[in-house]
């Protein structure tokens, strides 16, 4: 039976005799070797044929040589093995980075304490008013033309009316003769009183003189109130300025025809001048219901008008009208502006900006965090685990790069800037420039 040894080569095992010893085959042995008999019972079937072939390591060189080899071959191995099992980690965290998206964030901005809106209206004097003639008359004179300042009381305009003076002299002659009358019935009177006394005359004859002089002392009042209805209307031939202003418009010329009463009362009256103050102007703006609580007297305002680019006119609020209009459903609101150099005329087109408080200051955001869904516009938060929650907002004024937010978010809320349209409730993202959990 042969053993077959590492160079390839074979033995031939001979038998052992029973209680032979020695070296046989050139094979040294230091012990003897029983003889094994191939029907002991102490030995397994596929052990009989088997012999203990002893077989001395390698000596020398090259048993060092295969023995380096078989060492820097399970290095290598061992460093393959490594680096393979590296690459496949730094592969499945790469394809596990690309499958997550990284977003870009910013946080919401502080708003301003006070809001400032824009509406227009029109300028308004202060005060203003028609004048018309009391009296029917022609134009004597006017001395006032547009432009012109004019005091309270001052003459603007005189008129003249030969009917009216010559019914004031007709009732002054009236009035003459009733107060004669009533002296006789005053002297008739007393006449009277003392010839009762002596009895000269009746009761009924001293009834008549009494009656008498209490009918010519009601004529004599009559007339007194015909002669004052006169003189007034002899003193409305002079035109007065009603109250401190500038002429706006004049309407009339010398010997021009005029009747008394106004549009109102008659087709046919004419206005002579028109008369407004101007050292302090009436605005009057509607402002939306939305803002209605915050506007309050003495709100700062101020004017711009096109003549005048970059000047602004600083006014505030006069007059809050104590409830909105149903129709537009707005609020009445006067602003005064002063105009003490009458640098700003009546009727002129502004731009009122009203400066109004706010209670909480909204925050500002940029216009590319919002996101328009049919749910409403919505913005993406990122919170502390980088895990993407939706929210819905409520914006007030649009900056044209930035929307002032009403409600629906935090202050040290992230929002995702630029979110893709396929951005979900509970994704997970990475943040730019940023570790993630940051």
């Amino acid at each position: 039976m042969s053993a077959t040894l590492n160079n390839h080569s074979t033995v031939e095992a001979e038998p052992l005799g029973r209680g032979r010893t020695g070296n046989r085959g050139g094979i040294p042995t230091s012990h003897e070797q029983p003889e094994i008999h191939p029907n002991s019972p102490h030995i397994s079937t596929h052990h009989q044929a088997v012999a203990r072939i002893p077989v001395s390591a390698p000596k020398g060189k090259a048993g060092t040589r295969l023995l380096i080899a078989i060492v820097v071959a399970a290095v290598v191995v061992c460093v393959l093995l490594w680096q393979r099992a590296r690459t496949f980690r730094q592969l499945a965290a790469t394809t596990e980075a690309m499958a997550t998206p990284t977003v870009s964030t910013v946080k919401p901005q502080p708003g301003p304490g006070q809001l400032e809106i824009q509406l227009p209206g029109n300028l308004m004097a202060y005060t203003e008013a028609s004048i018309y003639a009391r009296t029917n008359g022609y134009v004597k004179a006017w001395y006032t033309d547009i432009g012109a300042q004019v005091k309270e009381g001052q003459l603007m305009a005189e008129l003249e009316a030969p009917d009216v003076d010559a019914e004031l002299r007709q009732a002054n002659g009236t009035l003459a003769q009733a107060r004669a009358n009533l002296d006789i019935s005053q002297l008739t009177y007393n006449r009277g009183k003392d010839l009762l006394a002596t009895k000269v005359i009746s009761q009924q004859e001293y009834d008549q003189d009494r009656t008498g002089l209490d009918a010519q002392q009601a004529a004599v009042r009559a007339d007194e109130a015909a002669v004052q209805n006169l003189t007034v209307q002899t003193d409305f031939q002079k035109i007065t300025a009603p109250f401190t202003g500038v002429v706006t418009r004049r309407d009339t010329d010398v010997g021009a025809l005029i009747n008394a009463g106004s549009n109102a009362t008659s087709s046919s009256a004419q206005e002579l001048f028109h008369v407004a103050r101007t050292d302090i102007l009436r605005v009057f703006i509607s402002v939306p219901e939305v803002y209605s609580e915050m506007v309050k007297l003495d709100t700062p305002a101020f004017l711009e008008l096109a003549e005048a680019p970059g000047v602004k006119f600083q006014g505030k609020v006069a007059h809050i009208a104590g409830a909105l209009d149903p129709a537009t459903r707005t609020l009445l609101t006067e602003v005064d502006v002063p105009n003490g150099d009458g640098r700003l005329f009546p009727g002129a087109y502004a731009t009122v900006h009203l400066v109004l408080k706010l209670a909480n200051a909204p925050s500002v955001i940029p216009i590319n965090t919002v996101l328009f869904r049919t749910q409403g516009l919505q913005v993406g938060v990122v919170d502390s685990t980088n895990i993407v929650h939706l929210k819905s907002i409520t914006v007030g004024r649009d900056f044209g790069t930035s929307y002032e937010v009403t409600s629906g978010i935090d202050a040290n809320d992230r929002l995702i800037a630029n979110p893709s349209d396929s951005l979900t409730e509970g994704e997970k993202v990475n943040i730019e420039n940023g570790p993630a959990g940051k």
